[in-house]
């Protein structure tokens, strides 16, 4: 992804604000998709999905491979000034057309896994509020494209209905949490992270089983009072040790006290026996 799909994500964002109508989740609108349609699998190319912690989990367990493997083969990275955060984002394949790497003619090839925004396609949600505490209203849209037949179906949905359908309340879970990070207030006042910060808030997120190993294979639980049902969870648990990762950042990067540092670990650091840095 490059500057001119960053200039054209920050325009459509705008576009949105100005003149989308704003949508409840009682609000209705008309949709349906099927490969028997003209336009079927024109929407997956040439298009940028940004992945969440969850989407990566889902597909890279589909798959049977690791989250490494997974970022490598499937995923960029890129980086602006404008950043405060890394993001992943889902690569194309190298081909005339940019298509999807999991699409084929017959349709998306890990259809029951795929990303949070192919689920809410065409609809959107969108916020006038500058961060999680600010006054504004978040929203739901419906995207409108030339490529895409659907709305002209006559199936009719509410908005409700469509999230009910595509199944994305387990995906809303963690992404509310995943926003408590994104949207820290520590952010929020302007500060930034360290490229070590930076490097661990990746690893959490979107690397997770490089995260498993840093847990397990380093001194973190000597340092660290974590309980033994906990660490038995983690240990196999994708979606546990996410969520525990979460903590883990809001402890390392923001300073919440959200983990416990064993005692004995305190008196060493008092003594300047351990170092300070998390």
């Amino acid at each position: 992804m490059n500057d001119r799909n960053i200039d054209d994500i920050n325009q459509m964002k705008q576009t949105i604000l100005k003149e989308y109508p704003r949508l409840t989740r009682k609000d209705r609108f008309k949709f349906l998709c099927h490969n028997r349609m003209s336009c079927f699998n024109q929407c997956c190319r040439d298009v940028t999905i940004f992945l969440t912690p969850y989407d990566i989990i889902r597909m890279k367990n589909r798959l049977g491979i690791s989250s490494q493997e997974f970022l490598a083969k499937y995923t960029v990275s890129p980086f602006t000034k404008e950043q405060e955060l890394p993001v992943v984002v889902l690569k194309m394949r190298d081909d005339m057309e940019k298509t999807c790497q999991f699409v084929e003619a017959q349709g998306c090839t890990i259809y029951e896994d795929r990303p949070w925004s192919c689920r809410m396609y065409p609809v959107g949600i969108a916020s006038s509020k500058p961060d999680q505490d600010s006054p504004g209203e978040e929203f739901y849209f419906v995207m409108h494209e030339d490529v895409c037949n659907g709305l002209s179906e006559s199936r009719e949905w509410t908005i409700d209905e469509w999230i009910k359908d595509q199944k994305i309340e387990s995906y809303d879970e963690i992404g509310n949490l995943f926003k408590e990070i994104n949207l820290h207030s520590y952010l929020r006042a302007g500060k930034s992270l360290d490229p070590q910060k930076m490097e661990m808030y990746y690893m959490v997120c979107y690397n997770l089983d490089k995260f498993r190993t840093f847990l397990f294979e380093s001194s973190f639980f000597d340092r660290f009072g974590v309980s033994q049902d906990v660490k038995e969870l983690i240990e196999h648990d994708d979606l546990a040790l996410l969520k525990f990762g979460f903590l883990w950042l809001k402890f390392s990067l923001f300073g919440e006290k959200t983990m416990k540092v064993k005692p004995d670990i305190i008196d060493k650091m008092k003594k300047g026996d351990v170092k300070t840095s998390k």
